[in-house]
Protein backbone atom coordinates (compact mmCIF):
# COMPACT_ATOMS: atom_id res chain seq x y z
CA UNK A 1 0.00 0.00 0.00
CA UNK A 2 1.35 3.63 -0.89
CA UNK A 3 -0.86 5.28 1.63
CA UNK A 4 -1.32 4.11 5.08
CA UNK A 5 -4.05 5.70 7.03
CA UNK A 6 -3.04 7.45 10.18
CA UNK A 7 -6.77 8.73 11.54
CA UNK A 8 -10.23 8.71 9.96
CA UNK A 9 -10.39 8.98 6.44
CA UNK A 10 -12.24 12.30 6.95
CA UNK A 11 -13.82 14.60 9.34
CA UNK A 12 -17.78 13.49 10.03
CA UNK A 13 -18.74 16.13 12.45
CA UNK A 14 -19.19 19.10 9.82
CA UNK A 15 -18.68 19.07 6.29
CA UNK A 16 -17.56 21.43 3.40
CA UNK A 17 -19.06 23.92 1.75
CA UNK A 18 -18.55 27.36 0.48
CA UNK A 19 -17.75 29.07 3.36
CA UNK A 20 -15.98 25.95 5.07
CA UNK A 21 -12.60 25.39 2.26
CA UNK A 22 -11.48 22.08 2.07
CA UNK A 23 -7.43 21.66 2.66
CA UNK A 24 -5.32 19.18 1.51
CA UNK A 25 -2.47 20.17 3.29
CA UNK A 26 1.22 18.85 2.35
CA UNK A 27 3.41 18.09 5.01
CA UNK A 28 6.97 16.67 4.81
CA UNK A 29 10.46 18.37 5.27
CA UNK A 30 11.51 19.89 1.94
CA UNK A 31 13.11 17.53 -0.70
CA UNK A 32 10.99 14.84 0.33
CA UNK A 33 8.99 15.19 -3.07
CA UNK A 34 6.11 17.66 -2.26
CA UNK A 35 6.37 19.64 -5.01
CA UNK A 36 5.39 16.76 -7.80
CA UNK A 37 2.94 15.24 -5.65
CA UNK A 38 1.67 18.58 -5.51
CA UNK A 39 1.82 19.32 -9.63
CA UNK A 40 0.24 15.93 -9.92
CA UNK A 41 -2.39 16.01 -7.71
CA UNK A 42 -3.25 19.51 -8.88
CA UNK A 43 -4.42 18.12 -12.76
CA UNK A 44 -7.49 16.24 -10.75
CA UNK A 45 -10.48 17.76 -11.59
CA UNK A 46 -11.93 19.98 -9.19
CA UNK A 47 -8.47 20.22 -7.51
CA UNK A 48 -6.30 23.76 -6.94
CA UNK A 49 -2.46 23.58 -6.20
CA UNK A 50 -1.32 27.08 -4.85
CA UNK A 51 1.83 26.36 -3.69
CA UNK A 52 3.69 26.74 -0.38
CA UNK A 53 1.30 29.48 1.13
CA UNK A 54 3.09 29.86 4.12
CA UNK A 55 5.88 31.93 1.73
CA UNK A 56 3.39 34.04 0.30
CA UNK A 57 3.22 37.17 2.10
CA UNK A 58 7.15 37.37 1.89
CA UNK A 59 7.95 36.40 -1.51
CA UNK A 60 4.74 37.19 -3.31
CA UNK A 61 3.32 40.33 -1.56
CA UNK A 62 6.07 41.90 -0.54
CA UNK A 63 8.95 40.54 -2.73
CA UNK A 64 7.14 39.89 -6.16
CA UNK A 65 8.83 36.79 -6.59
CA UNK A 66 7.10 34.74 -9.85
CA UNK A 67 4.22 33.11 -9.73
CA UNK A 68 3.99 29.04 -11.47
CA UNK A 69 2.44 30.85 -14.13
CA UNK A 70 5.69 32.58 -15.07
CA UNK A 71 4.92 35.68 -14.17
CA UNK A 72 5.20 38.26 -11.61
CA UNK A 73 3.18 37.74 -8.78
CA UNK A 74 1.64 40.88 -8.64
CA UNK A 75 0.76 40.75 -12.65
CA UNK A 76 -0.99 37.77 -11.91
CA UNK A 77 -4.59 37.78 -12.98
CA UNK A 78 -5.60 34.85 -10.72
CA UNK A 79 -3.87 36.12 -7.86
CA UNK A 80 -4.95 39.55 -8.26
CA UNK A 81 -8.42 38.30 -8.24
CA UNK A 82 -8.06 35.90 -5.32
CA UNK A 83 -6.31 38.86 -3.42
CA UNK A 84 -9.82 41.30 -4.37
CA UNK A 85 -12.18 38.33 -3.23
CA UNK A 86 -10.17 38.03 -0.01
CA UNK A 87 -9.16 41.57 0.94
CA UNK A 88 -9.90 43.78 -1.35
CA UNK A 89 -6.85 44.01 -2.84
CA UNK A 90 -3.15 42.81 -1.47
CA UNK A 91 -1.57 45.32 0.95
CA UNK A 92 1.63 45.13 2.23
CA UNK A 93 0.41 45.97 5.87
CA UNK A 94 -1.50 42.81 5.98
CA UNK A 95 1.28 40.42 4.78
CA UNK A 96 3.59 42.66 7.22
CA UNK A 97 1.29 41.83 9.59
CA UNK A 98 0.92 38.48 8.71
CA UNK A 99 5.06 37.66 9.29
CA UNK A 100 4.62 38.98 12.72
CA UNK A 101 1.72 36.63 13.08
CA UNK A 102 3.72 34.44 11.92
CA UNK A 103 6.91 34.85 14.32
CA UNK A 104 4.67 34.57 17.46
CA UNK A 105 2.39 31.71 16.32
CA UNK A 106 3.28 29.55 13.38
CA UNK A 107 7.20 27.84 14.94
CA UNK A 108 8.35 24.79 15.33
CA UNK A 109 8.64 25.19 19.26
CA UNK A 110 5.22 26.79 19.50
CA UNK A 111 3.82 22.95 18.62
CA UNK A 112 3.26 21.54 22.03
CA UNK A 113 1.02 24.92 22.53
CA UNK A 114 -0.73 24.14 19.71
CA UNK A 115 -1.86 20.98 20.18
CA UNK A 116 -3.76 22.18 23.05
CA UNK A 117 -5.71 23.93 20.61
CA UNK A 118 -3.35 27.48 20.61
CA UNK A 119 -3.53 28.93 24.42
CA UNK A 120 -5.35 31.75 25.77
CA UNK A 121 -4.43 35.71 26.30
CA UNK A 122 -2.39 37.10 23.72
CA UNK A 123 -1.35 34.17 22.19
CA UNK A 124 -5.10 32.96 21.27
CA UNK A 125 -5.77 35.81 19.56
CA UNK A 126 -3.01 36.24 17.53
CA UNK A 127 -3.62 32.82 16.29
CA UNK A 128 -7.34 33.71 16.00
CA UNK A 129 -6.33 36.40 13.16
CA UNK A 130 -3.51 34.47 11.57
CA UNK A 131 -5.86 31.52 11.07
CA UNK A 132 -8.78 33.33 10.12
CA UNK A 133 -6.70 35.42 7.16
CA UNK A 134 -5.88 31.96 5.91
CA UNK A 135 -9.18 30.73 5.68
CA UNK A 136 -10.50 34.06 4.06
CA UNK A 137 -7.37 32.95 1.46
CA UNK A 138 -8.23 29.28 1.19
CA UNK A 139 -11.97 30.21 0.57
CA UNK A 140 -11.09 32.62 -2.23
CA UNK A 141 -8.28 30.62 -4.27
CA UNK A 142 -11.50 28.35 -4.24
CA UNK A 143 -13.87 30.66 -5.51
CA UNK A 144 -11.88 31.98 -7.95
CA UNK A 145 -10.47 28.53 -9.32
CA UNK A 146 -14.17 26.78 -9.31
CA UNK A 147 -12.28 23.91 -7.17
CA UNK A 148 -13.76 21.78 -4.25
CA UNK A 149 -10.50 21.48 -2.79
CA UNK A 150 -7.03 23.68 -2.43
CA UNK A 151 -3.80 22.12 -2.02
CA UNK A 152 -1.60 23.85 0.81
CA UNK A 153 2.20 22.44 0.22
CA UNK A 154 3.79 24.69 3.02
CA UNK A 155 5.21 21.35 4.31
CA UNK A 156 5.38 23.08 7.65
CA UNK A 157 3.99 21.29 10.54
CA UNK A 158 3.45 23.99 13.05
CA UNK A 159 1.45 25.68 10.04
CA UNK A 160 -0.67 22.74 9.77
CA UNK A 161 -1.21 22.78 13.69
CA UNK A 162 -2.25 26.41 13.40
CA UNK A 163 -4.92 25.42 10.61
CA UNK A 164 -6.25 22.43 12.61
CA UNK A 165 -7.49 25.10 15.47
CA UNK A 166 -10.48 26.77 13.07
CA UNK A 167 -13.55 24.48 12.67
CA UNK A 168 -13.82 26.54 9.74
CA UNK A 169 -11.50 24.54 7.62
CA UNK A 170 -12.04 21.33 6.57
CA UNK A 171 -8.19 20.38 6.86
CA UNK A 172 -6.61 16.72 5.45
CA UNK A 173 -2.94 16.52 5.46
CA UNK A 174 -0.83 14.30 3.79
CA UNK A 175 2.00 13.43 5.72
CA UNK A 176 4.77 13.16 2.74
CA UNK A 177 8.02 10.84 3.30
CA UNK A 178 10.92 10.41 1.80
CA UNK A 179 14.26 8.01 2.81
CA UNK A 180 16.39 10.14 4.80
CA UNK A 181 19.40 9.13 3.16
CA UNK A 182 18.12 10.55 0.09
CA UNK A 183 16.98 13.75 1.77
CA UNK A 184 20.33 14.05 3.39
CA UNK A 185 21.46 14.08 -0.22
CA UNK A 186 19.14 16.13 -1.72
CA UNK A 187 19.75 18.69 1.11
CA UNK A 188 23.59 19.01 0.22
CA UNK A 189 22.80 19.94 -3.59
CA UNK A 190 23.27 22.96 -5.04
CA UNK A 191 19.71 24.06 -6.24
CA UNK A 192 19.37 27.87 -8.02
CA UNK A 193 16.05 29.69 -7.21
CA UNK A 194 14.75 31.08 -11.01
CA UNK A 195 11.58 32.63 -9.41
CA UNK A 196 14.18 35.11 -7.46
CA UNK A 197 14.40 38.68 -8.91
CA UNK A 198 18.28 38.13 -10.31
CA UNK A 199 17.27 34.12 -10.41
CA UNK A 200 20.49 33.60 -9.18
CA UNK A 201 19.64 32.66 -5.36
CA UNK A 202 20.41 29.48 -4.18
CA UNK A 203 17.98 27.69 -2.13
CA UNK A 204 18.80 26.94 1.50
CA UNK A 205 21.62 23.99 1.92
CA UNK A 206 22.03 21.79 5.15
CA UNK A 207 24.39 18.91 6.33
CA UNK A 208 22.81 15.31 6.70
CA UNK A 209 23.70 15.73 10.18
CA UNK A 210 21.01 18.98 10.35
CA UNK A 211 18.18 17.22 7.69
CA UNK A 212 18.57 14.15 9.51
CA UNK A 213 17.42 16.07 12.55
CA UNK A 214 15.42 18.01 10.64
CA UNK A 215 13.82 14.73 9.20
CA UNK A 216 12.85 13.32 13.06
CA UNK A 217 11.46 16.22 13.78
CA UNK A 218 9.08 17.02 10.55
CA UNK A 219 7.70 13.88 10.54
CA UNK A 220 7.01 13.53 14.37
CA UNK A 221 5.36 16.26 14.68
CA UNK A 222 3.08 15.79 11.50
CA UNK A 223 2.68 12.00 13.16
CA UNK A 224 1.57 13.46 16.23
CA UNK A 225 -1.44 15.75 14.22
CA UNK A 226 -3.08 12.01 13.41
CA UNK A 227 -2.92 10.80 16.91
CA UNK A 228 -4.77 14.47 17.78
CA UNK A 229 -7.60 13.76 15.53
CA UNK A 230 -6.61 15.34 12.32
CA UNK A 231 -7.46 13.43 8.95
CA UNK A 232 -4.08 12.64 7.79
CA UNK A 233 -2.59 10.11 5.10
CA UNK A 234 1.13 8.77 5.14
CA UNK A 235 2.48 8.94 1.91
CA UNK A 236 6.18 7.35 0.84
CA UNK A 237 6.92 9.24 -1.99
CA UNK A 238 8.81 6.04 -2.91
CA UNK A 239 5.75 4.84 -3.49
CA UNK A 240 4.18 7.57 -5.31
CA UNK A 241 6.44 7.70 -8.32
CA UNK A 242 6.17 3.79 -8.12
CA UNK A 243 2.86 3.74 -8.88
CA UNK A 244 1.15 7.53 -9.34
CA UNK A 245 -2.34 6.47 -10.42
CA UNK A 246 -2.87 4.26 -7.50
CA UNK A 247 -1.82 6.97 -4.99
CA UNK A 248 -3.53 9.77 -6.71
CA UNK A 249 -6.85 7.91 -6.74
CA UNK A 250 -6.65 7.09 -3.13
CA UNK A 251 -5.64 10.86 -2.50
CA UNK A 252 -8.37 11.80 -4.57
CA UNK A 253 -10.83 9.77 -2.24
CA UNK A 254 -9.11 11.25 1.08
CA UNK A 255 -9.47 14.80 -0.19
CA UNK A 256 -13.15 14.07 -0.70
CA UNK A 257 -12.91 13.52 -4.31
CA UNK A 258 -14.76 10.08 -4.62
CA UNK A 259 -16.01 8.26 -7.63
CA UNK A 260 -13.97 7.42 -10.86
CA UNK A 261 -11.54 10.25 -11.45
CA UNK A 262 -10.60 11.28 -14.98
CA UNK A 263 -6.45 10.34 -15.28
CA UNK A 264 -5.65 11.24 -18.54
CA UNK A 265 -3.15 13.53 -18.12
CA UNK A 266 -1.28 10.39 -16.17
CA UNK A 267 0.23 6.90 -17.43
CA UNK A 268 2.47 4.37 -15.24
CA UNK A 269 6.14 6.32 -15.56
CA UNK A 270 4.90 9.98 -16.86
CA UNK A 271 2.72 13.01 -16.28
CA UNK A 272 1.96 16.07 -18.15
CA UNK A 273 1.63 18.95 -16.55
CA UNK A 274 -0.46 22.39 -17.32
CA UNK A 275 0.65 25.80 -16.15
CA UNK A 276 0.05 26.59 -12.33
CA UNK A 277 -0.44 29.09 -9.51
CA UNK A 278 1.67 28.22 -7.19
CA UNK A 279 3.48 30.78 -5.47
CA UNK A 280 6.41 28.99 -3.71
CA UNK A 281 8.20 25.26 -3.83
CA UNK A 282 10.67 23.13 -5.63
CA UNK A 283 11.78 24.98 -9.43
CA UNK A 284 9.86 22.16 -11.02
CA UNK A 285 6.91 24.24 -10.34
CA UNK A 286 7.33 26.15 -13.57
CA UNK A 287 7.70 23.01 -15.74
CA UNK A 288 4.74 22.85 -18.17
CA UNK A 289 4.27 19.18 -20.45
CA UNK A 290 5.49 15.66 -19.66
CA UNK A 291 7.61 15.18 -16.39
CA UNK A 292 9.19 11.27 -16.42
CA UNK A 293 8.18 9.82 -12.58
CA UNK A 294 11.13 7.80 -11.77
CA UNK A 295 12.76 7.08 -8.43
CA UNK A 296 15.63 8.72 -7.18
CA UNK A 297 17.96 6.69 -5.08
CA UNK A 298 21.29 8.66 -6.71
CA UNK A 299 22.18 9.28 -2.99
CA UNK A 300 23.04 5.51 -2.56
CA UNK A 301 26.49 6.46 -4.48
CA UNK A 302 26.24 9.89 -4.16
CA UNK A 303 26.17 10.28 -0.58
CA UNK A 304 29.46 9.61 1.29
CA UNK A 305 29.67 6.25 3.48
CA UNK A 306 30.21 7.72 6.18
CA UNK A 307 27.10 10.41 6.07
CA UNK A 308 25.17 7.98 4.74
CA UNK A 309 25.85 5.82 7.62
CA UNK A 310 25.30 8.49 10.50
CA UNK A 311 21.93 9.16 8.64
CA UNK A 312 20.95 5.93 8.83
CA UNK A 313 21.64 5.85 12.64
CA UNK A 314 20.40 8.82 13.73
CA UNK A 315 16.87 8.29 11.85
CA UNK A 316 16.80 4.44 12.74
CA UNK A 317 13.26 4.61 14.38
CA UNK A 318 11.65 6.30 11.47
CA UNK A 319 13.57 4.49 9.09
CA UNK A 320 12.40 1.51 10.44
CA UNK A 321 8.80 2.49 10.79
CA UNK A 322 8.59 3.86 7.31
CA UNK A 323 9.70 0.61 6.08
CA UNK A 324 12.69 1.50 4.54
CA UNK A 325 15.06 -1.33 6.17
CA UNK A 326 12.81 -3.77 4.65
CA UNK A 327 14.69 -5.45 1.95
CA UNK A 328 12.20 -4.90 -0.51
CA UNK A 329 12.13 -1.16 -0.29
CA UNK A 330 16.12 -0.70 -0.51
Amino acid sequence: MSITPAAPAAPTAVGSGPDRPRVLFIGGLGRSGTTVVERVLGEVPGVCSAGELVHLWHRAVLSDERCGCGRPFSRCPFWQAVGTRAFGGWDRALAERMETLRARVDRTRFIPRLALRGGRGRAGKDLDEYVGVYRRLYRAIAEESGAAVVIDSSKHSSLAFCLRTDPGIDLRVVHAVRDSRGVAYSWTKEVRRPESAAGTDLMTRYSPVRSALLWLGHNASLALLGRLGTPTRLLRYEDFVADPARSVRELAVFAGRPGPQPLDFLDAHAVTLGASHTVAGNPMRFTVGEVTLRRDDAWRTALPRGQRRLTTLLTLPLLAAYGYLHRSAR
